[in-house]
């Protein structure tokens, strides 16, 4: 069986979930080296140095490989240029998750172009590259565009047709067996059942999200609520004010105590909502229609690929859309059709020609 290295400087979330699928679903043995994932700008600038030293001293071995796989966490121009010789002619597949072009800023400081810039010679330095969505390609490419206009004496012709040549849009294979073996729990006749199952940051603006929920109760609309996704230490300061006004419609408020108890908060929700300002795929959504709910996303980001229009909003309609929705409570979707191309089953041969297996 052929064998490929990964590198993943970033070890954990949706890095974590999409290789430890990728090792199950591919004919092909994956020999892992990982660091947790923490300190993000630390990995960007070390990660590289750090794996190579690995590979001098044998701990990382690349013998017999037919290729390296990583992601954008790796700096893989100065990975490669202190990679010993006897290694170089190794291909090196990166897979973006995201870029830091288009990463939203909790405050308006100026942004540090020098992680976007890693990016770029990253995407130079790589001999093939995916991307999680065609979105997150377009972003890219526009942020090189507009900073490398900035660069002075130093234009690099021929940069963008370079990377667009060796890219590919590879969604994330979704495992729905779990989901599709559950029994559906929500019942139409009762209130209707919003959910948000998104991490608990600013860059899904929950400000937006809880305020136009927070009119909604004051007009009294009938709703339930659940409030799922990973939360942190340093949450935004909404969340509290959120259990407390809507207090009286929570069904569920915090993180779910394991795959099977998400699952049963999926199956109890009408209808799922995005109000997010930074989106490069979609994984909650997806798991969320597919056990049923209805979305109603924004039509920007990533989700106009994800999803037909007639569940996409403009930002200044969300509030309008969504009583809509509530009123009319005809939620029935299938959920199953909706969501069958990001199956593993359907993208498997797409990765295994990416990796020339």
């Amino acid at each position: 069986m052929k064998k490929i290295v990964v590198i993943e400087p970033y070890y954990g979330g949706s890095h974590k979930a999409f290789l430890d699928a990728l090792c199950r679903q591919l004919p092909c043995r994956f020999e892992l080296h990982t660091l947790p994932a923490r300190k993000w700008k630390w990995r960007m600038r070390m990660a590289a140095p750090f794996f190579a030293a690995r590979c001098q001293a044998g701990v990382l071995d690349l013998s017999g490989a037919i290729g390296i796989f990583c992601s954008s966490f790796l700096d893989v121009a100065t990975f490669k240029g202190l990679l010993s010789d006897k290694y170089k002619h190794l291909p090196v597949y990166t897979y973006f998750h995201e870029n830091q072009f288009a990463y939203p800023v909790q405050v308006k400081d100026e942004r540090d172009f020098h992680f976007a810039l890693t990016n770029f010679t990253t995407a130079l330095a790589s001999d093939r590259l995916a991307f999680n969505s065609q979105y997150n390609l377009e972003s890219f490419l526009d942020g090189c565009r507009s900073l490398l206009a900035k660069a002075p004496d130093t234009a690099s012709p021929g940069w963008e047709e370079f990377i667009r040549d060796k890219s590919k849009i590879l969604y994330p294979g979704l495992d729905f067996q779990l989901i599709d073996a559950a029994a559906p729990l929500r019942d139409n006749n009762k209130e209707p059942v919003i959910l948000w199952n998104h991490r608990w940051e600013h860059d899904k603006d929950p400000e937006f999200f809880f305020s136009t929920l927070f009119n909604l109760k004051r007009q009294g609309l009938p709703f339930k609520l659940i409030i799922a996704g990973q939360a942190f230490t340093r949450q935004p300061e909404i969340f509290d004010r959120a259990r407390k006004i809507l207090a009286g419609r929570l069904q569920h408020f915090g993180y779910a105590s394991s795959r099977k108890s998400y699952i049963t908060l999926l199956k109890q929700a009408n209808l799922v909502v995005s109000t997010a300002r930074h989106e490069f795929y979609g994984i909650s959504i997806l798991e969320a229609v597919r056990a049923g709910c209805l979305p109603l996303l924004p039509q920007r980001l990533s989700y106009p690929e994800l999803f037909p229009k007639q569940f996409l909003y403009e930002d200044k309609d969300f509030a309008v859309r969504l009583r809509e929705v509530l009123e009319r409570r005809q939620f029935a979707i299938d959920g199953v059709r909706l969501t069958d191309r990001f199956d593993w089953a359907r993208l498997r041969d797409d990765y295994c020609r990416w990796f020339r297996l």
